[in-house]
């Protein structure tokens, strides 16, 4: 993070150089913290090049304070360079009070996660007994008299679900569904704003819109549950500082006042309403008069612990236009606007007072050329209700879904002569996802990698909300295997050093009592098998990540601190598992879930559910061991050395086959999760491998595993040599692969490898490609002796008939590039090594050259070799 509020604890500092010549490193380092113009560290000159993850270690940090930061470097010419930064500690504690328009007792709420109805009907006589503002969105306002000059205000804002803040009638930031999700019974986040210069000095007008995101999910239109934390409710809080020294606290309290907001229905699932009629304007500054307003409740806290959000805001990303739009009824249009995605509609629009426009928005459209959400989830829809004042703009506040169609409903278009329904004057599409920011690109000779690439990161940004969802319409969930599974590509095409510290922290959250992690998290809904018929709680390829995520982030930024602060947490997680096994096997789950076959999709069919949920034990159980290593401790080493080697001898037992040289069913997930957690005995390795080729080819070139099985499959088959087997399975433009989704005209990547088998068209759970992309075509890999990529390899590997591979991505250090083609017998590279790192480039094999390794210093590197062709 650059310029960051609301730090606690001893953080780490770190700072990218730059220079246009090859072999600038660091030589040394030194960092001042000031506060308030005195020295609290100095670390001194130190002769070092780490120039990532130095830790403060100063005088404790005081709460709500400024801190400066001054950065010396000295490089390998000890020519020095100088530059600051500085960063702001959170506040000790916010005093607000939890404020609203009334208390969870008053509030006829359900209780408990997941709440379901048995049926529609019954389901809108309970949302019909919630008192109004229990469920309304409303307007909260406080007026604020300065009489000083002002040095310092922050604003320190909670609302939940999401709230929308305005200082003077104008937008304070500019995210959208703040703050992020979270289990508002672990953890609750605050926002920070810097409102100095925003602040008149005379009066000043606080106004806040809330609205329920997933604090509150009680619709009565499409629901994929219903779990109530409570009303919506508000904790504010603004420090100032002024000029002459002295401070003063705004807090959230019974002096505020409340009005329900225009926005008469809002729901995650549901969608949102609009009545501009009902809008008071001023509401939100100064002179207005709220005498009519009502004073407001104080209401129960969340139970969560508050804490700053350090993750990055969901935001407006990109506003895509109308395309194409077709007339299907006398005041209906569709417009199709030519790229699937999660977000909301914008309009402007203008007609007469009281007239309503409907929009419902989805992925496909049916035969007779309207907008449907059979498989997505309905009804979803806004409706907006015109005041008739010129032309009016809006765009819903606390709903979003995925789509790609907007169907308009009661209006004209484009000059039609209907002079009686609101004429539509523009509409947009706007794209939201977290603003973590891209690090990846990717392009190939081969148009179906290339176009996969972008199928994948457009799903990717849909579902990177305030968790990664699996979805943008139908639930919303954070399915934690798709974290793990997907991690490698996601690592590298988005700077996640803040967001993937709060998926575990949510996984963390999540974790009961017995150290089961959940498979989503936050675990909103009960998937128990009591609730849904079948249990979604609770599969090992999905715990999995509480333990895999961490170790992913170390391998990729070099930052151990994950690991160290839940180990507990992924301790827990394996004891739990222990508690399952019977002999060593672990047997429940879902298994490999999707895998492909003539089966439907679901539970795996193709491998036993016990192979896959055993796997998934030794890999945590050996990535803990690893753990324990790291955090020194020596009675965990001694505990998990042991039993990983019980379940290791176990799973051979059980699942190999001594005649067949095959594990279980000799499916390629058995096979391959085998080799490449590293299972199988050294003797019968190679065996294995030829199995699996020989299932491959038999099935002709094509796969068999799903969304657990891929990632092995895909890893195996690149770490044995095998690329070009598997650029024949992905090179065509058939089910299962990537170019049948590219060939259907897909912009986004679908649950199913065939659309029209699945339901969602906007899911990353397929993703895992991108890992070999980078990985192996490219060959951007990181050194496993040493994580963070301040030392890393680049090692591309030749596949198919590939002719030029272009790809970047990002470490601590800078942007890491390589870009190879093939010309004339020749292959040319150029790679670009970050300031201060350094990286060996491994020949492929196909080159004629001696020396089969070279070391690159830091700088752009351009290298020629001549390639081994038959007859050249």
């Amino acid at each position: 993070m650059e310029t960051p509020y609301g730090i606690s604890g001893n953080p780490c500092f770190g700072w990218q150089l730059d220079s246009n010549g090859k072999g600038a490193t660091q030589s040394a380092y030194q960092v001042v913290v000031t506060s308030n113009q005195k020295e609290v560290w100095n670390s001194g000159k130190v002769i070092s090049d780490q120039s990532q993850l130095i830790r403060y270690d100063g005088n404790d940090l005081l709460p709500g304070e400024r801190y400066v930061i001054q950065l010396s470097v000295w490089d390998q010419s000890d020519q020095e360079v100088k530059t600051s930064s500085w960063f702001e500690t959170a506040p000790e504690k916010l005093q607000g009070q939890w404020i609203g328009a009334i208390t969870r007792a008053e509030s006829n709420l359900p209780k408990g996660r997941g709440w379901h109805s048995p049926s529609l009907k019954k389901n809108r006589e309970f949302y019909d007994s919630i008192p109004e503002q229990a469920k309304r969105s409303i307007m909260l306002r406080k007026e604020v008299m300065l009489q000083k000059e002002i040095r310092k205000a922050r604003i320190h804002i909670s609302g939940l679900g999401h709230y929308e803040l305005s200082l003077n009638g104008k937008k304070v930031g500019n995210s959208e569904f703040a703050p992020l999700w979270t289990d508002y019974d672990q953890s609750v986040f605050y926002n920070t704003y810097d409102v100095t210069n925003s602040l008149q000095t005379t009066d000043n007008a606080i106004g806040v819109m809330l609205g329920n995101g997933m604090y509150n999910v009680i619709g009565d239109r499409y629901r994929k549950f219903w779990v109530s934390f409570g009303p919506p409710t508000l904790l504010f809080q603004l420090n100032l500082e002024y000029e002459d020294g002295s401070k003063e606290v705004i807090k959230s309290d019974e002096s505020w006042k409340y009005a329900p907001s225009p926005i008469t229905f809002n729901d995650i699932f549901g969608g949102e309403d609009y009545n501009a009629q009902l809008e008071q304007e001023g509401w939100n500054t100064t002179d207005f008069d709220d005498s009519e307003w009502k004073a407001v409740v104080v209401q129960e806290a969340p139970k969560g612990t508050l804490k700053p959000q350090l993750a990055p805001a969901v935001k407006i990303q990109k506003a895509h236009e109308v395309v194409e739009y077709k007339q299907v009824d006398s005041s209906t249009y569709v417009f199709n606007m030519k790229q699937n995605l999660a977000g909301f509609p914008s309009i402007r629009v203008k007609g007469k007072a009281g007239t309503k426009i409907k929009l419902i928005v989805g992925e496909r459209i049916n035969e007779e050329g309207y907008v449907t959400q059979k498989s997505t989830g309905g009804p979803h829809y806004y409706e907006y209700t015109l005041k008739g004042e010129g032309v009016e703009e809006w765009q819903p506040r606390f709903s979003y879904y995925g789509y790609q169609y907007i169907q308009a409903e009661g209006v004209s278009y484009k000059g039609d002569d209907q002079s009686e329904l609101p004429e539509l004057v523009d509409l947009k599409s706007s794209f939201i996802y977290a603003d973590a920011e891209p690090i990846g690109s990717f392009e190939c000779s081969n148009e179906i990698f290339t176009k996969t690439h972008h199928l994948i990161n457009n799903a990717i940004k849909s579902n990177m909300q305030a968790v990664f969802t699996d979805c943008p319409h139908r639930e919303k969930l954070g399915w934690i295997e798709e974290i793990h599974l997907n991690g490698p590509g996601l690592l590298y095409n988005y700077d996640l050093t803040q967001s993937l510290a709060k998926s575990v922290m949510d996984m963390a959250d999540a974790q009961r009592e017995n150290g089961l992690v959940p498979n989503i998290a936050p675990e909103y809904v009960d998937f128990s098998k009591e609730s849904w018929g079948a249990d979604f709680t609770d599969s090992p390829e999905w715990g999995a990540a509480v333990v895999m995520v961490p170790w992913q982030y170390y391998e990729f930024y070099g930052d151990d601190q994950l690991i160290r602060d839940y180990y507990p947490v992924m301790r827990d997680y394996v004891d739990y598992l222990t508690t399952r096994a019977d002999s060593g096997i672990v047997s429940h789950g879902l298994g490999d879930w999707y895998d492909y076959g003539e089966h439907g999709a679901g539970y795996g069919k193709n491998s036993p559910i016990s192979i896959s949920a055993t796997s998934h034990y030794y890999l945590c159980i050996m990535k803990l061991l690893a753990a324990a290593k790291l955090v020194g401790n020596d009675a965990d080493i001694k505990k998990y050395q042991a039993l990983a080697q019980e379940i290791k001898t176990a799973f051979n037992r059980e699942f190999y086959n001594k005649e067949t040289n095959q594990y279980a069913t000799g499916s390629q997930f058995s096979n391959a999760a085998a080799i490449y957690l590293d299972l199988v005995e050294r003797e019968n390795r190679q065996r294995v491998l030829d199995n699996l080729v020989a299932d491959i080819k038999a099935h002709g070139n094509r796969l068999t595993t799903g969304d657990v099985g891929n990632r092995y499959l895909f890893q195996t088959l690149a770490d044995n040599g095998l690329n070009d087997l598997l650029f024949e399975m992905m090179n065509h433009y058939e089910a299962p692969g990537y170019g049948f989704q590219v060939k259907y005209g897909l912009t986004t990547l679908t649950e199913q490898w065939d659309p029209e088998r699945g339901n969602s068209w906007n899911h990353f759970m397929l993703g895992q490609i991108e890992e070999w992309f980078f990985k192996s075509l490219a060959g951007i890999k990181p050194d496993p002796d040493k994580p963070g990529f301040k030392q890393f390899f680049i090692e591309p590997e030749l596949a198919g008939d590939l002719t030029f591979v272009n790809a970047s991505t990002a470490s601590l250090y800078g942007e890491i590039s390589v870009n190879w083609k093939i010309e004339d017998d020749q292959f040319n590279i150029n790679i670009a090594v970050p300031v201060n790192s350094t990286a060996t480039f491994v020949l492929p094999e196909e080159i004629k050259a001696e020396e089969r390794s070279v070391q690159l210093v830091s700088g752009n590197h351009s290298l020629s070799y001549s390639l081994k062709r038959p007859g050249s």
